[in-house]
């Protein structure tokens, strides 16, 4: 059976549970909720990706509340199984990476007002990293849009892992 079923067969809170640990916005669990029954993944997953392409700031400000910093550990208020397993590849008692990674959150956070956030699942420190450091050069617009499309990404793999 594939996922979409399941979520096609559960009730009404089960499923807004499910889907608020893949993107916590009402109005992106309504609309992915509304489109029920699906029959297979590949509708649910447009019909959600959809959702997602139109995120307010608002939006945004409020699904960013569930994620915590780079390298930090998730803690009350964050999906606690899907961000260790995204930021697995983030050895947080390294502590040259530790620093590091603390150092480009304040810079970020000084910067742009928010959390940094990225898409971390299959990167390293690394490579997140040298995201921040790109990402540290936008201007406001074009960071801002970055956020809501990597929220967007974020939701799209914890979903179809949950599904």
């Amino acid at each position: 059976m594939t996922g979409a079923p399941l979520l096609d067969t559960l009730p009404d809170e089960q499923a807004a549970a499910l889907l608020r640990g893949c993107l916590d916005v009402p109005r992106w669990v309504a609309e992915v909720l509304a489109g029920r029954p699906y029959g297979d993944r590949r509708g649910l997953l447009a019909t959600a990706d959809l959702a997602a392409r139109s995120l307010t700031d608002a939006e945004v400000d409020a699904a960013l509340a569930g994620h915590p910093r780079i390298g930090e550990r998730p803690g009350e208020g964050h999906n606690v199984e899907a961000s260790a397993r995204e930021q697995a590849g983030v050895d947080a008692d390294d502590a040259g990476t530790a620093a590091r990674l603390a150092a480009g959150n304040a810079a970020y956070e000084r910067r742009f007002d928010r959390v940094f956030l990225v898409r971390a699942a299959g990167r390293s420190a690394e490579e997140i990293l040298a995201e921040l450091e790109r990402r540290l050069g936008n201007d406001d617009d074009t960071e801002r849009a970055e956020v809501a499309d990597t929220l967007r990404q974020i939701a799209l793999l914890r979903l179809e892992q949950a599904v």
